[in-house]
């Protein structure tokens, strides 16, 4: 029996099969245009090679025949239940897809909830699969190693400990570098901007409060509460606000008609605000990387519930530090305080010992640069297809 789609394919017709079929699992927006980059980037190398599977609009636009769009449904944290019927019928209709035509390869993307049951369909069907951007199991819940072990066949990691990690216990993995280096590369950062950015104020501080509607509404409160202490002691200062997204800006705002701080709102700026900035103040996740790829000192917030954390959290652990910077250091480079916070007065102290300490900001830029610079590697795309064209070959396609 066919499989449904969710969306006519990019040819409006389901093509019959003329080179290696890959299926491909991408479930969220961040893994559409890492997906997206992906296939593009096997297809100049061979155009014959079909793409179908979980996709959205990025995916599609590069020529993904559409099985099911995840994307527009991807939650998290409190919004899972609300999107668990979505989740259930995407795997239903991996699994179906799976068993009913013939896929040389697949390819999952991230959302290891989500893909690793369809790692699983793949591998039941006789079907290898790659891996690119692994679960993060030397984080939280190493025992799903072994799981991710027996569904897949490679690994294509982003992070450069990873690699050695995942080979420990016999997974083949390879460093293919983070693909937000290869965003960051391409940047063209224009001085006179900078300048511009500079002459607000000094010291002059970048608030990056997230680009999920919860994770701004849990942080950017406290983030505002360390930028009064700091205009407090600096009344020069001045504030470099960076709104992600359409969605986060209304929370931004109104949170921001409560304060005197003197601030700027700006959008797909963040190479800009941190060249020019003196300190950053991060809601944890991916903006850390970018922050340290910049070499600038940060302070990185996150204030889930305390319940949450003692009831699951805690316990599914493995690191010792929690911010991404600071577990790619194996040691506390950035003052962090998560998962959450009783008070910002500990933040306070950080911020302004850092900023009265201007060779301490130095130390931090150094110990920044001599974390970043080793690790950065371009091109993940590129690598990636790579090794999905080596899968592909290996199995005689």
């Amino acid at each position: 029996m066919p499989v449904t789609t969710d969306q006519p394919t990019s040819s409006g017709a389901t093509p019959q099969k003329t080179g290696p079929v890959v299926f491909i699992s991408a479930a969220e927006p961040s893994a559409d245009l890492h997906g997206s980059k992906l296939i593009r980037a096997v297809r100049e190398q061979d155009p014959s090679v079909r793409f179908v599977g979980i996709a959205g609009p990025l995916m599609r636009e590069a020529g993904c025949e559409v099985v099911f769009d995840m994307t527009s449904h991807a939650a998290m944290l409190a919004g899972v239940f609300k999107v668990a019927p979505h989740a259930w019928e995407m795997l239903k209709r991996s699994k179906a897809y799976l068993r009913s035509n013939p896929v040389d390869l697949a390819v999952v993307i991230d959302s290891p909830t989500l893909n690793l049951p369809v790692a699983k369909y793949a591998r039941r069907n006789r079907v290898p699969v790659l891996y690119y951007i692994a679960p993060q199991v030397w984080a939280w819940g190493k025992v799903r190693v072994y799981r991710v072990r027996r569904r897949t066949n490679r690994l294509g990691v982003i992070l450069p400990f990873e690699e050695a990690f995942f080979r420990r216990y016999g997974i083949q993995a390879d460093y293919v570098g983070h693909p937000l280096f290869d965003t960051l590369a391409q940047r063209v950062i224009s001085d006179c901007d900078v300048a511009a950015v500079r002459a607000k104020g000094s010291p002059l501080i970048t608030i990056l409060p997230g680009s999920r509607k919860h994770v701004v509404d849990e942080v950017f409160g406290g983030q505002l509460e360390v930028a009064d202490a700091i205009l407090e002691q600096h009344p020069d200062a001045h504030f470099a606000i960076s709104v992600a997204n359409e969605r986060t800006l209304p929370i931004v705002e109104e949170a921001l008609a409560k304060t005197n701080i003197p601030y700027s709102l700006h959008r797909d700026a963040n190479g800009v605000l941190m060249s020019a900035s003196d300190l950053a103040l991060v809601a944890s996740g991916t903006a850390s990387l970018e922050t340290a790829y910049y070499h600038l000192p940060m302070i990185v917030m996150y204030n889930t519930t305390r319940l949450g954390w003692y009831a699951l959290g805690k316990w599914a652990v493995c690191t010792k530090h929690l911010s991404l910077v600071n577990i790619l250091a194996d040691r506390e480079i950035v003052p962090e305080f998560m998962p959450f916070y009783r008070s910002t007065e500990p933040i306070k102290r950080a911020a302004l010992d850092l900023l009265g300490n201007p060779e301490r900001l130095a130390a931090k830029r150094q110990e920044l640069a001599d974390l970043m610079n080793p690790m950065i590697k371009t091109g993940a795309s590129q690598n990636a297809a790579a090794i999905v064209l080596e899968m592909l070959k290996a199995a005689g396609k």
